[in-house]
């Protein structure tokens, strides 16, 4: 008979850190509606003798970093899937059925809310600002649209969502093993932030919009593990473990 590895308990989660910090994000983001910000960063990257954002039309930031990187996401989102397929058949995965359903979740939820959350909210994109060459008026995140024929799609940001949705496997593997949950929580951020600078070159997405969708990825990934992962050691199982044997 095959040994599976138990899933062990899961290690306590610090609400203040996990709930706090992107509250306090979310915050000074509002705040920063009242600023500049926004529009300075992207004058980082818009060329006025061009007329036209740096990354427009570069091949490397449109085909390698946004199309192909995309379809690697995709590709490994579809694997996550025929893993928590094959858990309900295969022997050796059963005892990962439930961190299969997480990530499949996870990364479901993270990137499926996007399209939605653009079609209501209807926020241009900077490329179709005039202040950047375009026709369509500027309005902050709160504020009523202008009219317009053509309603912007670009809040929040998609591209930064297929990066930042690999928040999942931080949660996935935290109490398994801690230290790849840890690089992956790097790599994740680190992903979501280059595809976040990369679509700010070519104009799609002001710095906030990003922001943004990290913390909603963030809270998805959040949610998700708690409500099917999260088991932390009953006080009486810590205390049976701390006294000895013959007390």
């Amino acid at each position: 008979m095959v040994s599976t590895p138990a899933r062990p308990a899961s290690r306590p989660l610090n609400f203040w850190v996990c709930l706090g910090v992107p509250a306090v994000a979310a915050m000074i983001l509002v705040l920063l509606e009242l600023t500049d910000l926004d529009m300075a960063l992207a004058r980082l990257f818009y060329d006025p003798l061009a007329g036209d954002f740096i990354g427009r039309h570069s091949y490397f930031l449109e085909d390698i970093l946004h199309d192909r990187a995309k379809q690697v996401v995709i590709g490994f989102s579809l694997f996550a899937v025929i893993g928590f397929v094959g858990a309900f058949f295969v022997q050796r995965l059963k005892p990962f059925k439930r961190e299969f359903g997480c990530l499949v979740l996870s990364l479901g939820l993270a990137t499926s809310f996007v399209t939605p959350v653009k079609v209501v909210t209807a926020v241009q994109c900077p490329w179709s600002l005039e202040q950047f060459g375009g026709h369509e008026q500027y309005s902050e995140l709160l504020s009523p649209r202008p009219p317009t024929d053509k309603p912007g799609r670009c809040w929040p940001g998609g591209h930064a969502a297929t990066g930042f949705t690999l928040f999942a496997l931080f949660f996935v593997l935290r109490d398994r093993r801690p230290r790849l949950a840890r690089s992956a929580f790097i790599f994740a951020f680190a992903l979501g932030s280059v595809f976040s600078i990369s679509r700010m070159m070519q104009g799609a997405h002001f710095f906030s919009h990003n922001v943004w969708t990290a913390i909603f990825c963030w809270l998805i990934c959040l949610g998700s593990y708690y409500y099917i992962l999260y088991r932390p050691a009953s006080s009486a199982a810590r205390l049976g473990k701390a006294q000895p044997a013959n007390a």
